[in-house]
């Protein structure tokens, strides 16, 4: 672990906590990752029924590929542009309580999304999920750090995955549930919500007990082992890695269901089995990563993510069903291993900001993915749902860029 990942967060009084603290294992250390990633699932789950009713929706309100993607463009611009600011003003600013008050803004998003009746009522309810997920993310990421201990590859994976899996949760539930039933059964999911809120209400009391023991007095800045001009040219080449990652990704979980349906005639629900086995080689990839990197180095796993996938994702619109399943599945659990060492990677480059670099990272992920899936709905509306999937099979190819990231691990002393 890198010098850098030792440095003690100063508490809220100071006025810029520089890095996370690296604190023992122990029962309460684990119970709060438990927590974090639990909420992340049932965040992420009710987030993942939105792709999952648009064929629903799509229907009942005669919406085009080109405006099922600008629900999702909305909700992810919302999730995505609050982000960073939050994480930068938490950096300086610790407001553990933010956590439950922002998932009551998901609450409201729910429930109005089981009433609404225009297309521009949709998009007021996605609006309001974003704006529910966009406080969770950054500070939920500070606090799987916080609870560590030291561990951080590992923390961010257990945390990641426990989004995942809610992901690939989503479609069964969403199936179960809604589906053939009716959009006011989409409520139903209110009571997941309520769950999260008052797991977040807990989690809350334990960072601001965590901070109010920490030392008063900040700890001293932390200097990268890069130069500015090294670090800024770093992320950007993250950020290029995440949009090839996450526009890849945003035509397969917005775009699969309506791809088998048209190319090989399956019905709604058998298509959305086959969105859940992909979501769930999303959740297990996930979960290896962060470990992994811990062991062999974050660069290493970014390279094999990537680019590793690109092969899978260059023969899969011209196979068969059988073999769409498989490589989608392979894909999905390669690709999906690269957004925690992507995440930590940052944040070693810039130590003492963790919220930001979470929300620059995870609001990059929520942009990409939206602009992604607008993108891919208008291109889908004038050139058929195959074509998108044609033309986004060369992104992982961008993995090539990791050979332009510095060794950070190995500049830094161990």
């Amino acid at each position: 672990m890198t010098s850098t990942a030792t440095v003690t967060e100063s508490a809220a009084a100071s006025a810029a906590p520089h890095a996370t603290a690296s604190r023992p294992h122990g029962p309460t250390v684990m119970r709060i990752l438990g927590a974090v990633a639990l909420v992340h699932l049932l965040n992420d789950l009710t987030q993942a029924m939105l792709p999952s009713i648009y064929p629903m929706l799509k229907a009942q309100f005669g919406l085009s590929f080109t405006q099922v993607g600008l629900i999702t463009l909305v909700f992810q611009c919302t999730a995505s542009l609050l982000q960073p600011w939050i994480g930068l003003y938490t950096d300086r600013k610790p407001m553990p309580f933010l956590l439950p008050l922002g998932m009551c803004a998901t609450l409201v998003g729910v429930l109005l999304m089981s009433v609404a009746a225009s297309f521009a009522g949709l998009l007021a309810a996605a609006a309001l999920i974003g704006v529910g997920s966009s406080t969770f993310h950054p500070e939920a990421s500070r606090v799987a750090r916080i609870a560590s201990g030291g561990r951080f590859g590992f923390a961010q994976s257990l945390f990641q995955v426990g989004g995942n899996v809610g992901s690939a949760l989503g479609p069964l539930l969403a199936a179960a549930i809604i589906i053939g039933r009716g959009q006011g059964n989409i409520a139903w999911f209110a009571i997941l919500v309520v769950v999260a809120i008052a797991v977040l209400v807990r989690v809350s009391r334990w960072h601001s007990e965590h901070l109010a023991g920490l030392p008063r007095k900040a700890a001293a800045p932390v200097a990268s082992p890069l130069s500015q001009g090294r670090v800024l040219g770093a992320l950007a080449v993250l950020a290029l890695l995440v949009f090839s990652k996450y526009i890849y990704m945003s035509s397969l979980s917005s775009y699969y269901t309506f791809y088998l349906i048209d190319k090989f005639g399956l019905s709604v629900a058998s298509a959305q089995m086959y969105l859940f086995l992909f979501l769930a080689a999303v959740a297990a990839g996930t979960f290896m990563g962060g470990p992994i990197g811990d062991r062999i180095g974050r660069k290493r796993v970014i390279w094999m993510s990537i680019l590793g996938a690109a092969p899978f994702t260059l023969m899969l619109p011209y196979v068969d069903l059988l073999w769409t399943a498989i490589l989608s599945v392979v894909i999905g659990f390669v690709i999906s291993s690269a957004f925690s060492a992507i995440v930590v990677f940052a944040q070693e480059l810039m130590p003492g900001k963790v919220g930001m670099i979470a929300g620059i990272f995870f609001g990059l992920m929520f942009g990409v993915s939206g602009i992604g899936a607008a993108a891919m709905g208008h291109i889908a509306d004038v050139a058929g749902i195959a074509y998108v999937y044609k033309l986004c099979s060369y992104l992982p190819l961008l993995g090539v860029l990791t050979v332009l990231l510095p060794d950070v691990e190995r500049l830094t002393p161990r």
